[in-house]
């Protein structure tokens, strides 16, 4: 089950049941089933904490995934920063919802199992979300 949160900011619109199940399709093509998986929006500050409190980091990020998966079954909680997706898509000329697909996805993908700290593994990340948000077409159009 895929559930969507807020914490003191306001929620995008979203086609919530396409985004499940884009999300259950992308799972099931690493051979995983969705468990609890929770989608919560947030601000800077509110992710900034996160990261400073669980992670030891002093930075802001788009996207801070934990992950509870046991076997097959991949949970988490996905703590996006919405203030952070939008300043990227300006950043990186793209519309802000295609930016938000590609950091849930992003989130959902290391619930699968794909890393990304080296920056070979970033690449290989970076084409696996594309090869996702190119299946995203077949549940909602993308801008």
């Amino acid at each position: 089950m895929i559930t969507w949160h807020t914490d003191n900011i306001t929620a995008p619109a979203l086609k919530r049941r396409s985004l499940a199940a884009w999300i259950t399709f992308v799972a099931q093509s690493y051979h995983k089933k969705v468990g609890e998986i929770a989608c919560i929006f947030c601000s800077d500050e509110k992710i900034l904490e996160i990261n400073r409190r669980y992670l030891q980091h002093d930075y802001y990020t788009d996207i801070i995934t934990f992950d509870y998966s046991m076997g097959d079954t991949v949970s988490g909680d996905l703590f996006i920063s919405l203030d952070t997706v939008k300043t990227n898509a300006a950043l990186f000329d793209v519309d802000f919802r295609q930016e938000l697909y590609r950091v849930i996805i992003h989130g959902v993908l290391h619930l699968c199992g794909q890393n990304d700290k080296t920056r070979k593994d970033a690449a290989l990340m970076r084409r696996k979300e594309d090869d996702a948000l190119a299946q995203l077409a077949e549940y909602l159009p993308l801008p």
